[in-house]
């Protein structure tokens, strides 16, 4: 799968006997698939397939065609699949749940670790009597013709500021954007608030930071396009580049080696000091209240992280600090 998921190593021709890829492990994007079959074309099969080691690895696969949609296909034998609520109550088709895996290879539980295996091995009640499930802890949804949509995990969702995003959904819509080859969000704490940080590789990226300049990829220009797709409160406050993500041993996404975001990351725009003394005490608040070093005159304080929250403090700062009344209307 790692060969595969490296476009950049697939330079030399397939040999004329290849005829089948099976593929696993990491979620297949729908971008690389297709940059897969370019290469390959159609004389070679794709399958796609899902399971987590519990389930004795393998729980779904299925063939994907050329320019299908990505998908984890279907059960295999002996291995029934739930997709359900919050509930437990099985979704609709096109509807996301946490995937449920019910197998003749479901593995007995956790050394050692009862209450693990308590949490995650339980009871089946669509089943016979006395057999068990998996919570996988994965998102997915049935399609219509009987496949499996994988989603991502739902310890990827998070709470900000009321509102409860699937960060999934926002890596999603960052792919999409031309020229963004992989893309990866966090929920960085951010003293009292967390900050959404978007990380990303673009299509033609070298080992070189300083080749990373097109300005499709601005975080001003990003942050335009997600706003076309996406609500503004899950707008990402920092757009990073990176040359690749950050990999485990295994070859695994290594969320921990993720930077944090420095000023160049939040959208700023070019700097001009603040001028006069109102200017000068309203960049300090803005500087106190975003945990940033510097803030221009001509600078977003949403742009830069701010949300509704912080406008509402920084308008009672202002009065405070100030003696000047300024309205919520007058801050957005």
């Amino acid at each position: 799968h790692e060969w595969v998921a490296d476009m950049s190593s697939l330079s030399e021709p397939l040999a004329s006997s290849l005829r089948l890829v099976v593929v696993g492990g990491e979620q297949a994007s729908q971008q690389r698939y297709l940059q897969w079959r370019t290469f390959a074309g159609e004389r070679v099969d794709w399958i796609n397939s899902y399971g987590p080691t519990e389930t004795t690895v393998i729980a779904t696969l299925g063939r994907v065609p050329a320019d299908a949609h990505v998908h984890i296909g279907r059960p295999i034998a002996n291995t029934r699949i739930h997709i359900l609520d919050a509930w437990g109550q099985p979704c609709p088709i096109g509807v996301a749940g946490e995937l449920h895996i019910a197998s003749a290879g479901l593995a007995r539980g956790y050394l050692n670790r009862p209450e693990l295996t308590a949490e995650r091995f339980v009871p089946d009640p669509f089943g016979t009597l006395g057999s068990r499930m998996y919570r996988s802890g994965d998102l997915a949804r049935w399609r219509a013709d009987g496949t499996l949509d994988f989603l991502g995990r739902n310890d990827h969702q998070v709470k900000i500021r009321g509102f409860r995003i699937e960060l999934g959904e926002i890596e999603a819509a960052l792919q999409a954007c031309p020229g963004v080859r992989e893309a990866v969000v966090l929920a960085r704490q951010d003293g009292e608030h967390h900050r959404l940080v978007a990380y990303l590789v673009g299509e033609e990226e070298s080992a070189s930071p300083e080749s990373l300049s097109p300005e499709s990829l601005s975080p001003e220009a990003l942050r335009t396009q997600l706003s076309t797709r996406l609500p503004k409160y899950m707008l990402p406050a920092a757009y990073v580049r990176l040359p690749a993500l950050p990999l485990t041993p295994n070859g695994k996404l290594d969320r921990q080696a993720l930077p944090e975001p420095d000023a160049s990351a939040l959208g700023s725009s070019a700097y001009e000091p603040p001028q006069g003394p109102v200017e000068e005490s309203l960049a300090a608040l803005w500087r106190e209240l975003l945990g940033l070093a510097q803030v221009g005159r001509h600078d977003d304080f949403f742009a830069l992280g701010g949300h509704s929250l912080l406008a509402v403090q920084l308008a009672s700062r202002v009065r405070s600090s100030l003696g000047l009344e300024v309205a919520l209307a007058d801050l957005f």
